[in-house]
């Protein structure tokens, strides 16, 4: 039986939707300016900066996000850009739809930073790359994928972003023999992305995600998709085609373990089709050192061994 560890993202559960901001602590004060009353289920709330700045405007942004998937290859992925690009916090998503927590920073750089705190869905924004990404480090509350989902879909079209871009995972040994050949990376656009990027796809010769038998060995010809493993992946896919909605899933067949060289593999295929950092010359031995690690990974397996065990 394997053995469950932290994850980098993951932190202290808490109560922290119940918490008002006139119960804070003084020595809380960048805490309690991203909760201004009142609170809105299901929305998202920036940052009050100071100022009376307004809401930021993300028209016509790619919106980047992890689905909470086998191995969390997708939210290792998203803390890899973040930490890289050194995306500025503009708020968080107040939703019911996730497990509460709160914890540090996890991209601290320094002590004075390090004491900011952190929660369970929360937006960051680079205006440079019109990129907005939403790293999520929880899991999901049982029966709320469709909220969530339709939450999610109902602010992208409201904050008018031009795309989603959703990174994701698949459980390996779930695959069908045509799945085992080849590169284990895969990609799904929705219609209305399929016209404007499947060209550069097609380019790049990425390998689109199979249908699977719907009945395995009984009828062969109805096919499906199927993404076992993928949390809400298959769920906010169908949905977007519905609505009309441009968004693309990169997804990752892999095992739970340390999947550390996962979240390397798959950022570095999104950035083949985004660019968001430049890529390092072929000669390169560690195509991973492009990417740099978030201080919260130091802690990723825990501490070490006590000495006195010896």
């Amino acid at each position: 039986m394997g053995v469950r560890r932290p994850r980098p993202a993951s932190f202290l559960p808490s109560l922290l939707p119940s918490l008002l901001p006139s119960s804070l602590p003084p020595f809380l004060p960048s805490f309690a300016a991203c909760f201004p009353p009142p609170f809105t289920a299901g929305m998202f709330i920036p940052c009050d900066r100071g100022g009376g700045s307004a809401a930021p405007d993300f028209k016509g942004f790619t919106l980047l996000m992890p689905a909470v998937s086998v191995g969390n290859v997708g939210q290792l992925a998203i803390d890899l850009v973040i930490s890289t690009l050194d995306m500025t916090k503009v708020g968080y998503f107040y939703t019911d739809c996730l497990v509460p927590m709160v914890g540090n920073n996890p991209y601290a750089t320094a002590e004075e930073n390090s004491v900011e705190l952190s929660i369970n869905a929360e937006v960051y924004s680079l205006p440079s790359k019109k990129l907005v990404v939403l790293q999520i480090r929880s899991p999901f509350i049982k029966n709320k994928y469709r909220p969530f989902c339709e939450t999610l879909l109902s602010w992208v079209k409201s904050s008018k972003c031009a795309r989603v871009v959703l990174l994701s995972s698949s459980h390996a040994y779930q695959r069908d023999d045509e799945q085992l050949l080849g590169t284990p990376l895969r990609y799904l656009l929705t219609p209305d992305l399929e016209k404007a990027v499947g060209g550069r796809m097609k380019d790049l010769n990425w390998k689109e995600m199979e249908k699977v038998a719907a009945y395995p060995g009984i009828n062969d010809t109805d096919k499906v998709l199927h993404i076992p493993g993928g949390g809400i992946t298959k769920l906010l896919f169908t949905e977007s085609c519905s609505e009309g909605i441009q968004m693309a899933v990169l997804l990752k067949f892999c095992s739970e373990g340390d999947n550390i060289p996962d979240a390397f593999v798959l950022v570095n295929y999104l950035n083949e089709w985004l660019q968001l950092i430049k890529s390092e010359s072929n000669n390169s031995t560690d195509p991973s050192s492009q990417w740099k690690i978030p201080s919260s990974w130091r802690l990723l397996f825990g501490n070490g061994l006590p000495p006195a065990l010896f």
